[in-house]
């Protein structure tokens, strides 16, 4: 067993890990719909009561991150009709998160996590979220980590897998971080009324690219 092992991570090119993890943060860690939800969630309903929404988005991402890996992502492109369907519903569901997050009202310790949005919520978002496919599929084609494609897909999938716990917890924090300064009810729609946009602006992007 120890022998097995040893020799698939002899078969592993280390070399290309760290460019494959600088493009991972650069294109998954970046802005997005979901980064921004995540870190609008943390300042509009603090970490502990958006823990669910974020392993929501993270499980979601997982999928797509399957998906890719499998090559489902080439079968879904190859369906025109599917995707404006995937595209349409996309849309309507972060119009519709967005509406949420700009109306959110400021962080109060009774009733932060009242309409705090759940795990499902998130997990949809993932899904549907365009940049999510782009963002993955341009990762998993940015370097090869191994020349058997079944080990490169399982080595990828288990390095970006853990990479977005990092990425979604540190939007998370983040946006919590911003909370306290956020008590003061015009302050805080003004901040939430702006990621509501940003998330509206980059789903656009996202979809045109």
């Amino acid at each position: 067993m120890l022998a097995i092992a040893a020799a698939a991570a002899a078969a592993i090119h280390w070399g290309s890990l760290v460019p494959l993890l600088v493009t991972g943060l650069a294109t998954m860690g970046s802005p997005g719909p979901a980064t921004i939800s995540v870190t609008a969630a943390g300042g509009a309903y603090g970490v502990r009561n958006s823990l669910g929404y974020a392993a929501g988005i993270t499980g979601g991402t997982w999928v797509v991150l399957v998906a890719v890996a499998t090559g489902i992502t080439v079968t879904l492109l190859a369906v025109p009709a599917l995707r404006i369907v995937v595209i349409v519903f996309s849309a309507a569901y972060i119009l519709r998160l967005a509406y949420h997050v700009a109306t959110a009202p400021p962080l109060r310790e009774a009733d932060a996590g009242e309409h705090a949005p759940s795990f499902v919520g998130g997990a949809v978002l993932a899904v549907v979220n365009p940049k999510a496919w782009v963002a993955i599929a341009a990762t998993f084609a940015s370097t090869r980590l191994a020349d058997a494609p079944a080990a490169d897909a399982l080595v990828k999938v288990t390095i970006l897998g853990g990479l977005l716990i990092v990425i979604m917890g540190g939007w998370l924090v983040t946006g919590a971080s911003i909370a306290p300064l956020l008590r003061d009810p015009r302050r805080s729609r003004r901040f939430n009324l702006a990621l509501a946009i940003a998330l509206v602006v980059a789903t656009a992007l996202a979809v045109i690219h």
